[in-house]
């Protein structure tokens, strides 16, 4: 679960329970990540995480980078695609063909986030209720 609280006017902190901790503000608020950027981040971090294993051990590198770009709709109220592009060494792989095949089965079999970005997952919104308050029966 993750905990966002208010820290100060548009500025929020969002925590998990192992204690890491990202700001989230505006767009163009200095030292925070918008939450459609998080969104991004989300969707290249998870391919990374789970072809992470696969990309290190065919290119016998270390390096490993992604970049993510969310592409809004003309109105800018909706993320229309999230393109992510991987960045690796290729020089001391064989066939890279058969690398990129292993890679995208990975991230379209295992990457939790890009695959419910696909599936346009709900988000349900829940609000809190009025107290209910006690009539005094005297």
């Amino acid at each position: 679960m993750i905990n966002v609280e208010r820290i100060g006017e548009h500025e929020f902190v969002a925590t998990n329970g192992r204690g890491a901790s990202v700001r989230i503000g505006r767009k163009d608020q200095q030292g925070s990540f918008s939450p459609v950027e998080l969104l991004a981040a989300a969707a290249a971090g998870c391919a990374m995480v789970t072809s992470e294993t696969l990309v290190l051990r065919r290119t016998g590198g270390e390096q490993l980078s992604a970049t993510a770009d969310a592409v809004q709709s003309e109105s800018g109220n909706e993320v229309i695609s999230i393109p992510v592009t991987f960045s690796y060494d290729l020089s001391g792989v064989e066939d890279a063909e058969a690398l990129d095949t292993v890679v995208r089965r990975a991230v379209e079999q295992f990457c939790t986030v890009t695959r419910t970005l696909k599936q346009s997952a709900a988000a349900p919104l829940q609000l809190p209720t009025p107290l209910q308050t006690a009539v005094d029966p005297l």
